[in-house]
């Protein structure tokens, strides 16, 4: 039985996590908010908002180690509008990267990609309207 439940559980994770990556989640009304993906244990997310007309983008990385110094790339449709560096700080180990894009007509393809010293890199990707 208790063999049983284990496995239960264990697929009851893997459909919640799935679930997670698979689809953005509203973080509040109008919010889109997409997991990201990491090459190593890392963990990141990206967050678009109208903020005035226009797209306010947060991407966060996760690491759980302080003090390291990631290089930030925002792009919206394919072109770069925002190259940052940003360290992870306590007490998480984590960072944001905030910057604002233009809202045009039409659908937006919004990328974050942050790579560390050690080359790990996390991207993550959205639709705004």
């Amino acid at each position: 039985m208790r063999a049983r439940t284990m496995l239960a559980v264990v697929g009851l994770m893997a459909c919640a996590t799935l679930a997670l990556t698979a689809a953005p989640t509203s973080a509040k009304d109008g919010d889109v908010l997409v997991a990201g993906k990491c090459t190593r244990a890392t963990t990141s997310k990206l967050k678009l908002s109208e903020e005035n007309g226009r797209i306010e983008v947060e991407f966060e990385v996760d690491q759980n180690r302080n003090g390291v110094r990631w290089t930030v790339s925002l792009s919206r449709n394919g072109a770069r509008f925002a190259r940052l560096v940003r360290t992870t700080r306590p007490p998480s180990g984590s960072f944001e990267a905030r910057a604002l894009a233009r809202n045009a007509a039409g659908a937006e393809v919004i990328r974050g990609r942050a790579t560390s010293p050690s080359g790990e890199v996390c991207t993550a990707q959205a639709s705004w309207r």
